[in-house]
């Protein structure tokens, strides 16, 4: 069977998942391409469904999943891209509780861009920080965080929770927040466990974070520069303590 109806309650329930409320609601997120596909059926992660066109379905990776054929005009009205590919994962988004890092984590605290978002979700399975807190945050599992992620949602554990919940299970982690006005990164190293703090686009880390930190450390920069893209901090911060 090819869906080829836009009022079809499947592909209306696929649809609405763009709306983080329905995400919530159902537990499910999208990705879309037939890379982040493959790599969602390839690392065995619990996929609901794959919805693609006829076309593009013999590109697509077998795997335990529901198949959904849908036509090209269906596939547009459920894509987010310019270029849509043909292919999409409806995958369920872990039901994991907050839990201590194996390693090096990361707390964001209101990081608001989803792009941002996906970018350091992407960075940090780069680089083996496996755990990331989410304060305030913008919903990872948003369709541009996780396209931005280019597959690392797939491979990092992401808890939303708060200040106190993170610390309770951080259990004596180094807390390493990111600040203009922090001691120069090039003169600091740690070898402890730790996790590394960045904050919100316009206003960096909130100061009831900032209370808690064991080490506060700037990324020095020319004087006529007056920040950095909170993904690209948290790349040099992660690279140069990992």
């Amino acid at each position: 069977m090819v869906y080829s109806s836009k009022q079809n309650a499947v592909i209306k329930e696929i649809a609405s998942l763009k709306d983080k409320k329905y995400r919530n609601k159902l537990r499910l997120y999208i990705a879309e391409g037939v890379k982040m596909v493959n790599e969602a059926i390839n690392a065995g992660i619990s996929i609901d469904k794959v919805v693609a066109t006829s076309e593009i379905l013999p590109q697509i990776n077998k795997g335990n999943y529901k198949v959904i054929e849908v036509t090209p005009e269906v596939f547009s009205y459920l894509s987010d891209e310019t270029a849509p590919q043909g292919a999409l994962a409806v995958i369920n988004i872990p039901n994991k509780p907050i839990s201590q890092p194996k390693g090096n984590a990361l707390i964001l605290d209101g990081v608001q861009d989803p792009g941002n978002m996906g970018t350091i979700i992407r960075t940090a399975n780069a680089f083996g920080y496996n755990d990331i807190y989410l304060l305030n945050s913008v919903d990872p599992y948003s369709n541009k965080a996780v396209r931005a992620s280019m597959s690392g949602i797939y491979f990092v554990n992401v808890y939303k929770t708060d200040l106190e919940s993170a610390l309770k299970v951080l259990n004596g982690a180094q807390i390493i927040v990111a600040d203009m006005g922090g001691e120069n990164l090039d003169a600091f190293s740690t070898n402890k466990k730790h996790c590394i703090v960045v904050g919100n686009e316009a206003n960096g880390v909130s100061n009831e974070v900032k209370q808690i930190a064991n080490k506060v450390v700037g990324i020095p920069m020319n004087a006529n520069s007056e920040s950095l893209n909170v993904a690209v901090a948290s790349a040099i911060m992660m690279y140069k303590l990992k």
